[in-house]
């Protein structure tokens, strides 16, 4: 298996290449990735070392898979030439999540849709995907009406820049600002850039992405996003209303028999999802679940996850996982 991680040398790509490494994936050769800045640096993965090369030798070089996260731009230039190539693109950008004629994919939830002739896949939002995973079992036993979402979103999920940005401002240095303004001791309800209707892309995401995963476009899906200055993941308050009544011990154990799902809900050890804990794991954390008194129907709970793992690198490996498993590559 000759597997190609496009933007190996940024945040996400430097944890695709973790994430590989501890679950064993079947790789054969390794092909490094990056801008042309970037090439001809060595990296090092399980115990060889291997040069980082650029976009057209990758895909001269015919992998089998290649993880894009690369960014949107990178990702409609380059990724159809790796399909042309015959190589499997899954794709961590935003860049075809909404292509009609593309997957977009949470394996525990709708990976069986893929087929040998999918080359292009797309990897959801972060955001996007800790909510999802929590709901689309849920939305099958009661069938959700509305969701209500506000996020508390990592710095990471910027990028690097963010993060030298709020070391800067810990240590009272002055330096480049990924953001308009300090993150440090702030919450800036702004990820991403604002669309014609109000509402950030990233706010938007959540709307479409999470009605094309769980694949019914009458949910009705609003959403606040804020960056706060934290590192370990995002953190989601999610309302959710649906059409039939449920039982709340009922929901704790649908959720707990969720792949990937760990229910950590119990206020009277204190007993709640916390981004600095979530950080490093894989799987999506949920508590404080509790019924909205305000109108029947409705849930309410706590969600976090590592926003560069499930929310990003292990997804994607996720996919290719199934792939290899179900002999689709």
């Amino acid at each position: 298996m000759r597997v190609a991680v496009v933007g190996a040398t940024g945040m996400v790509g430097e944890v695709m290449l973790k994430v590989l490494k501890e679950r064993n994936f079947p790789i054969t050769e390794l092909i490094p990735v990056a801008s042309e800045k970037s090439v001809g640096k060595e990296i090092e993965f399980n115990g060889k070392t291997y040069k980082v090369v650029g976009m057209q030798t990758a895909v001269d070089m015919k992998a089998d898979i290649a993880l894009f996260s690369a960014g949107g731009d990178t990702s409609k230039e380059w990724a159809p030439k790796f399909a042309e190539a015959g190589t499997t693109v899954i794709d961590n950008s935003s860049a075809w999540r909404m292509d009609p004629t593309k997957k977009l994919v949470v394996p525990e939830i709708n990976a069986n849709l893929l087929t040998k002739e999918d080359k292009i896949i797309a990897n959801p939002n972060c955001s996007t995907i800790q909510m999802v995973l929590v709901l689309a079992p849920l939305h099958k036993k009661y069938n959700i009406k509305r969701i209500i979402v506000s996020t508390y979103q990592s710095i990471t999920g910027t990028g690097v820049k963010a993060v030298q940005q709020l070391e800067n401002e810990y240590a009272g240095v002055t330096g480049e600002m990924a953001y308009k303004y300090p993150i440090h001791r702030n919450a800036i309800p702004q990820c991403d850039v604002f669309e014609d209707n109000g509402y950030t892309k990233e706010e938007m995401k959540l709307v479409r992405e999470t009605r094309k995963i769980i694949g019914d476009d009458s949910i009705n899906v609003t959403a606040t996003a804020v960056r706060v200055p934290i590192v370990g993941g995002h953190s989601e308050a999610v309302n959710v209303e649906f059409t039939n009544d449920f039982d709340l011990n009922e929901v704790r154990e649908i959720l707990h028999h969720t792949d990937g799902v760990v229910v950590q809900d119990n206020i009277d050890t204190f007993t709640y999802p916390m981004p600095k804990y979530a950080q490093h794991k894989d799987d999506v954390f949920v508590g404080r679940i509790r019924r909205d008194e305000s109108q029947p129907n409705t849930l309410n709970m706590w969600i976090v996850a590592d926003n560069l793992r499930k929310g990003a690198a292990t997804n994607t490996v996720q996919i290719a996982e199934y792939l290899v498993k179900n002999n689709l590559v």
